[in-house]
């Protein structure tokens, strides 16, 4: 066992290295008397270390073969996912973001990436029952600054956006205390991230998603044209960690990334996401492609010409979340906008009902 990887003092845990003693079953097996006596430890340091360990075995408490066999334990049902906060986008995804496995969120600029993102934060943290995990969020930024601002707005906002929720349990969840927030700059620093600081978070159950801000621009700088196959393998390797972490913690992984314009007939022909002015299709090409689960792209409508009418203007703020593959969903998209309380599903024919009747 890795002692390393428990919330302890670290003069507790060399004194347990210096003991001998290696698991937390070796541990509760001990009285407190013995603990002491092995570890010249003081009895607060051993009353805290028994109540650690027993809290952490608790978490990883057994699952009879009746709750695996009627798929309802909220650790291994294969039907739960994590909400996104809204009915209409949890429709379109049939029930939110798959809990095992790597979500790719592709779209340009100003499409509504990071906002979809920071709701996933908050949601998160919601019981069971409304669709969260009951647990927090680790947000990676890779090249901006981490959006604290819109954050605090959103958290002000959440008994406007989930009214489904009743109010005296939206107080008591403490949505900033949950969200932890890392740098990683470079390859190097992403990777001591997710293998220490991202997998200590995930053991002691901090956190139950994991936010990637992007994961395109790692690569951006780091490889040139000529470093296609080496960038491959880093692609493949930082595919699997994650792969690991999301199927030994039942933790969703959500990574943003960017898009290229197509350049060519063949590769526009290929593109997943169009507007009026340009063709895109997500940034690191096919080898990330097939590290995913799910990949959904999000675009702005930018020119809803065939719109009649004064319902121009009133379409101008809509976005599109699309379905572009997933194994369990039908290629799909729906409408959302974003407001001051976060991102919204709409239905865009009863949006324009009263500028189609002014006509």
């Amino acid at each position: 066992m890795d002692w390393d990887q428990f919330d302890l003092n670290p003069k507790v845990i060399a004194a347990l290295k210096k003991a001998g003693i290696k698991s937390a079953k070796e541990t509760l097996n001990l009285s407190e008397a013995d603990l002491q006596r092995l570890t010249k430890l003081s009895s607060a340091d051993i009353q805290y270390l028994l109540k650690t360990v027993s809290r952490m075995v608790r978490k990883n408490s057994m699952i009879t073969a009746l709750q695996l066999y009627q798929d309802k334990h909220p650790l291994t049902c294969q039907q739960q996912k994590l909400s996104l906060g809204c009915s209409l986008l949890d429709q379109l995804l049939k029930g939110g973001i798959p809990l095992v496995g790597i979500t790719e969120l592709a779209g340009e600029s100003s499409a509504g990436k990071t906002q979809i993102s920071l709701q996933l934060c908050l949601c998160v943290q919601y019981p069971y029952k409304y669709g969260g995990l009951e647990s927090g969020a680790v947000y990676i930024c890779t090249e901006d600054a981490f959006p604290s601002k819109r954050l605090q707005q959103l958290i002000a906002q959440q008994q406007k956006l989930r009214a489904d929720v009743p109010t005296e349990i939206i107080q008591k969840i403490k949505f900033g205390n949950s969200i932890f927030i890392e740098h990683a700059a470079d390859l190097d620093t992403f990777h001591k991230c997710i293998t220490k600081r991202v997998s200590l978070l995930l053991t002691r159950g901090m956190v139950r998603l994991v936010v990637i801000d992007s994961i395109a621009a790692l690569f951006r700088c780091e490889f040139g044209v000529s470093d296609s196959v080496l960038k491959a393998r880093y692609l493949q390797t930082f595919g699997a960690q994650l792969h690991s972490l999301s199927t030994r913690f039942r933790t969703p992984i959500m990574c943003i990334n960017q898009v290229t314009d197509a350049v060519s007939e063949p590769a526009a022909a290929q593109c997943s996401c169009s507007t009026a002015d340009s063709r895109v299709y997500p940034a690191l090409g096919i080898t990330w492609a097939n590290q995913l689960l799910m990949r959904l792209m999000v675009s702005r409508v930018w020119h809803p010409e065939h719109s009649p009418g004064a319902a121009l203007q009133h379409a101008a703020g809509l976005r599109t979340l699309r379905v572009v593959f997933a194994p369990h969903l039908p290629s799909s998209f729906c409408y959302y906008t974003v407001k001051l309380e976060g991102v919204k599903g709409i239905n865009p024919f009863h949006s324009m009902a009263p500028c189609l009747k002014s006509l």
